[in-house]
C-alpha cells in the first residue's frame, strides 16, 4: 500500500447496503478505544464532511476488529469532543510556527 493511500473499510447498514468509508482514525477517550470513518462515494469523494463514530474493539492480530454503536447521547457527545479536540490538535501541528512570525 502507497503511504499515501487511505485506509478503508465497508460497513453494512441497517438495510444491508454497503459504504466504504475512509478511516480518520482510531483514538482513545476515557479509557476506550473509538474509530472515526469518513464515507466516501463512489468516486472516493466525501463532499459533505459527514464522519461517523464508533466503538472500536480490537480482537487481536488474527481477528477482524469490531465496531459498536454509540447509543448513549452522553458518550457520543464526549466521543465528539475528544475527536474534535485531536482534529484541532492535528491542524495546529501542520502549522509552520515560524511562518507565522512574518
Amino acid at each position: 500500500m502507497n503511504e499515501n493511500e487511505a485506509i478503508t473499510v465497508t460497513l453494512t447498514l441497517e438495510n444491508d447496503e454497503e459504504l466504504e468509508c475512509a478511516v480518520l482514525s482510531i483514538f482513545e477517550a476515557e479509557e476506550r478505544e473509538y474509530i472515526a470513518l469518513l464515507p466516501l462515494d463512489e468516486n472516493g469523494d466525501n463532499d459533505d464532511g459527514q464522519v461517523f463514530l464508533y466503538r472500536f474493539i480490537d480482537n487481536g492480530e488474527d481477528a477482524e476488529p469490531d465496531l459498536e454503536n454509540i447509543e448513549d447521547d452522553d458518550e457520543f457527545e464526549r466521543v465528539s469532543n475528544a475527536f474534535n479536540e485531536l482534529m484541532e490538535e492535528a491542524d495546529f501541528a501542520d502549522v509552520d510556527l515560524d511562518e507565522l512570525e512574518d
